[in-house]
């Protein structure tokens, strides 16, 4: 059996994915495969570089670092003064950079890494996905990690490369590929929550990202080969305020959404463990949906 972490993309939201694998490493289970899309590329590369309990605290320290404070902290004026000097983004990748080469090691490869990793970004010239797994590692994750509009895209030899949640939000199938036979889902919780028609112009956008966001991850759940297992970790629900536009600068939730997903997770694996039989071909266990109406919004 191949264990893989999957760690999907969402930004701040991403914090959920800390309290994910803090319940993972607890109960014992260790990846040997780590595929990463945007905010998951970064955790993920932590957990591959660490795949211990001790990286926890090195997650810890990255997200509440004045690095990660500063990734898209910038004060309102030296946002819109940068994207006036730019005319495509708002935010500068110095930081994360900073933030990455401290916690990594700026000279480190993925060759370097004790686990497996891969890591998804959407290259620009061929309008396609692509994924890194060798080579230099900071840029990588940088191009996995570049939000269109908040960040520059990262420049890798001729090529460009942006945010790896534009192809591939949750990359299931770039673990399976790489011979993955029992995936661990970490995802913001997005999939947890229904769809509705929206009602304003922000809805509508919404809306629209999130089924571009959505689609490739029910395809892939929906196409699950014979012989692998899917457990999708509970993220233990969403917070006040995340369908907010400011949503992406609420760094003071970070506390909350990991010991919300530390909960839910941990009595998600706890339930597993009880009821675990053996490993059944194309089995999946996913996070309750909660019903949804009209009302509800």
């Amino acid at each position: 059996m191949t264990v893989a972490f999957v760690l999907g993309g969402g930004g701040v939201r991403g914090a959920v994915e800390i309290g994910m694998l803090q319940a993972l490493l607890e109960s014992g289970i260790r990846p040997e495969l780590v595929v990463g899309t945007s905010i998951g590329a970064i955790n993920g590369a932590l957990v591959a570089n660490d795949p211990t309990p001790a990286v926890i605290e090195t997650l810890l320290e990255a997200w509440t670092s004045p690095e990660a404070n500063a990734v898209y902290g910038d004060s309102l004026f030296a946002q819109f003064t940068r994207l006036v000097k730019t005319k495509t983004h708002l935010n500068s990748p110095q930081p994360l950079r900073h933030l990455l080469e401290r916690a990594l090691g700026a000279g480190t490869r993925f060759e370097d890494l004790p686990v497996r990793l891969r890591v998804v970004a959407a290259n620009i010239e061929r309008a396609a996905e692509h994924v890194f797994e060798s080579g230099p590692l900071i840029d990588a994750i940088l191009a996995s990690a570049s939000v269109p509009g908040l960040l520059p895209p990262t420049r890798i030899g001729d090529e460009h490369f942006i945010d790896g949640g534009i192809v591939n939000s949750i990359p299931i199938e770039q673990a399976v590929e790489a011979g993955a036979t029992s995936v661990y889902v970490l995802q913001v919780g997005r999939i947890e929550t229904p769809l509705v028609a929206p009602r304003s112009a922000v809805d509508t956008a919404r809306v629209a990202f999130e089924i571009a966001r959505r689609h490739r991850y029910a395809r892939d759940v929906a196409t699950l080969p014979a012989g692998v297992a899917l457990h999708v970790l509970p993220s233990g629900g969403g917070l006040e305020g995340d369908d907010s536009l400011m949503s992406y600068r609420r760094m003071d939730t970070v506390r909350r959404r990991i010991d919300q997903a530390h909960q839910a997770s941990r009595a998600f694996l706890a339930e597993r463990a009880l009821g675990a039989g053996p490993v059944v071909s194309g089995e999946r266990d996913e996070p309750a949906v909660a019903p949804r109406t009209d009302e509800d919004r």
